[in-house]
């Protein structure tokens, strides 16, 4: 992909460098073989790729907190669990992301070396920087994936979490859940409490914001 035409975004939680257009859209299997050989994580959208990189401390403790709390409920199962740098294949010729958090309990996936097919769950840790994709691009496209059960939207700037769950025909449930209270994930029969998901997480202080 040469004299790529880059532009880096900063901002104070995160910084993207997205790659707009190569002079030549790069197909699925030239971003499947060329991403393999970059040092950071790419997402893949219509022939379009995205550097991913950067995250704040307490991002990156809400998903290690969510994957700590559920990896023995989950082995005992049968399912996988992945955090940040595995793939999702959402459709195979336009769009590859990489979530937060994928689980999935298919046969399929267990021993996939490149990427997911089929999550039951899929969880987005909300940066001001990502929350928009996050709630809009993102969640229209994994809600149309046959195999999601819940989509799991954790917000990184204060005690809030948010949960579509998969209901009859084409209806999704939507709950919220704030201090004090049980995150119920339905689909692999666990219950959560938000305390341990946020436990020892630090928000931001007008101290940091200003520096």
């Amino acid at each position: 992909m040469p004299n790529a035409i880059i532009k880096v975004t900063v901002t104070k939680n995160f910084v993207m460098i997205a790659i707009p257009q190569a002079p030549q859209k790069m197909t699925v299997e030239e971003y499947l073989e060329w991403e393999a050989q970059q040092e950071i994580r790419h997402e893949y959208v219509n022939g379009e790729v995205f550097a991913m990189t950067g995250s704040t401390i307490p991002h990156n403790d809400l998903a290690l907190n969510f994957y700590r709390n559920l990896y023995p409920h989950l082995r005992s199962r049968g399912c996988r669990m992945n955090v940040s740098d595995v793939k999702l294949q959402v459709s195979f010729q336009s769009r590859y992301y990489y979530p937060d958090v994928i689980v999935s309990c298919d046969p399929q996936d267990l021993d996939s070396r490149k990427f997911i097919q089929n999550p039951k769950i899929i969880v987005e840790v909300l940066s001001p920087s990502t929350s928009a994709k996050d709630r809009d691009e993102k969640f229209t496209c994994y809600l149309k994936i046959p195999t999601l059960q819940e989509y799991i939207l954790i917000d990184s700037q204060k005690i809030f979490v948010e949960r579509y769950c998969r209901g009859e025909g084409r209806m999704w449930l939507y709950y919220s859940y704030t201090a004090g209270e049980i995150i119920t994930l339905s689909s692999i029969e666990f219950d959560l409490p938000i305390a341990l998901l946020y436990e020892g997480v630090g928000f931001e202080t007008e101290t940091e914001t200003e520096a």
